[in-house]
């Protein structure tokens, strides 16, 4: 509270003070800015016509609609019906369309990879990485490293259907646990592991005989990865001369394969996305690069 006796006409300004004083310095009592106050009153008299035109006062269980009956909530709510409804027309001409069609076509092209980048954050990251580079047990998608296959026919029928995943029509390709089941010996499955190294451009474990680890891959292996070591797309046998292996590039990598594999488990997103974002997926993953 201004103490009024003590105020005083400032000698050098001629301002009357306020009666504060602090360290023998005395508070001036200048009137604020005419521009300042406009503003400020300009504010309340907007405050006000606010509070009038649209909903601001609270209710019971409401509040006041406001003369223009506004609602944010509402125009969100129209713009994402709006946009709804754009993109189920869009979506609903990538069903309808061939992979090759979406491809080749700007505009379904260009929704294709929008909502598939989407879709595979939300899906597919979590194995494959934001970058798709994958991991142990996870395929890089990137590479041309493809097990079933990286034609976009191919990528859209893994992502349909799934590896392993229990759909009828999943890809399956098990690999037999050589050793687990007593179906090699453990000097077989070091034969087999080096003479497979050695084809493959590691260095073998010394001493083994690889004109033996030869045999066992012909009378063992090779009916599914291929004399040549090469794969087979068609049972899932994946070519043992890439660059990458799935579970690790090393003389023990394959052992332990050979020993008891692992077979991983790919889910089957029909019927957890729909066919337009499916083939989304398809055309962006295809996209990488490493697609055939």
């Amino acid at each position: 509270m201004t103490d009024t006796h003590n105020k005083e006409v400032d000698a050098l300004s001629g301002v009357e003070t306020t009666g504060h004083e602090w360290d023998g310095l005395k508070e001036l009592n200048n009137p604020l800015p005419k521009w300042w106050l406009y503003v400020f009153y300009a504010t309340i008299v907007w405050a006000i016509g606010y509070w009038i035109v649209y909903p601001s006062w609270p209710l019971l269980t409401t509040y006041t609609a406001g003369v223009l009956g506004n609602s944010q909530r509402a125009d969100a709510l129209a713009a994402l019906e709006a946009g709804m409804a754009e993109r189920a027309q869009i979506g609903s001409a990538l069903v309808d369309a061939s992979l090759d069609d979406i491809r080749s076509t700007q505009g379904m092209l260009d929704f294709a990879m929008a909502n598939g980048r989407a879709a595979f954050g939300d899906n597919c990251a979590p194995c494959h990485g934001s970058g798709a580079t994958g991991s142990l047990g996870y395929p890089n998608l990137q590479d041309d490293a493809w097990i079933w296959g990286g034609t976009l026919d191919d990528i859209h029928t893994t992502l349909k259907y799934g590896i392993r995943s229990g759909h009828d029509e999943a890809r399956i390709g098990d690999m037999p646990a050589f050793g687990r089941d007593g179906l090699l010996d453990k000097d077989e499955i070091d034969q087999v592991a080096s003479y497979v190294a050695a084809q493959a451009g590691l260095e073998p474990e010394a001493g083994v005989d690889l004109a033996a680890g030869e045999t066992v891959y012909l009378d063992n292996c090779a009916s599914c990865h291929g004399e040549d070591l090469k794969g087979m797309r068609e049972v899932g046998a994946p070519d043992l001369t890439a660059a990458n292996y799935l579970y690790g590039k090393s003389v023990a990598a394959i052992k332990a394969q050979v020993n008891a594999p692992r077979n991983g488990v790919m889910p089957a997103w029909e019927g957890r996305l729909d066919p337009a974002t499916i083939k989304s997926l398809a055309v962006y993953v295809h996209a990488f690069g490493g697609g055939e």
